[in-house]
């Protein structure tokens, strides 16, 4: 399982790295191009907002390993720690149920956009909205290996991802 749950964060981190890294390339080509050249590339914009979204989306997982997730412990924080525990413990399951649901309906997303074409790339809108899914998908996958280490708030520093060293 150790080695399944290192390889989910490996991959993870090379999807949202892989999509920062496309956004910068293709704004920066997009900018020389527009003031130095006089012309930009039609779908510069929409590819990076796509690739935005999806780098959001794919990146949830990661921010929950992280701890930096938005949360309010103030109220949560003067209970004993047994309550304290059980709370954390529902907030799981919550975000389990949510993102099920934000998967479900994504996908459904997906196929009502599947027909539809985007305006600048002329692809397919489903191509674009898979970014739900699948962040869904990975979140609760990330929610499954790290709920018990979530639970104790263990939460993970840069150096401390599975499998890295640091």
């Amino acid at each position: 399982m150790r080695r399944i749950e290192e390889a989910l964060v490996t991959v993870n981190r090379a999807l949202v790295a892989a999509a920062l890294a496309a956004i910068f390339a293709i704004v920066f080509v997009n900018v020389i191009g527009r003031y130095v050249f006089g012309s930009s590339l039609s779908w510069g914009e929409e590819v990076a907002r796509f690739l935005m979204i999806f780098g959001a989306f794919a990146g949830a997982g990661l921010a929950l390993r992280e701890g930096r997730l938005v949360e309010i412990d103030l109220f949560v924080s003067v209970f004993p720690e047994r309550l304290n525990t059980m709370i954390r413990w529902g907030a799981v399951v919550v975000m389990g149920l949510f993102m099920a649901l934000v998967f479900w309906f994504g996908a459904r997303f997906v196929a009502f956009g599947w027909p539809k074409e985007t305006m600048a790339t002329g692809i397919s809108r489903g191509i674009p909205y898979l970014a739900i899914p699948t962040g869904a998908a990975l979140f609760l996958c990330h929610l499954f290996f790290f709920a018990r280490r979530f639970v104790s708030r263990d939460f993970e520093s840069d150096g401390d991802y599975p499998g890295q060293d640091g």
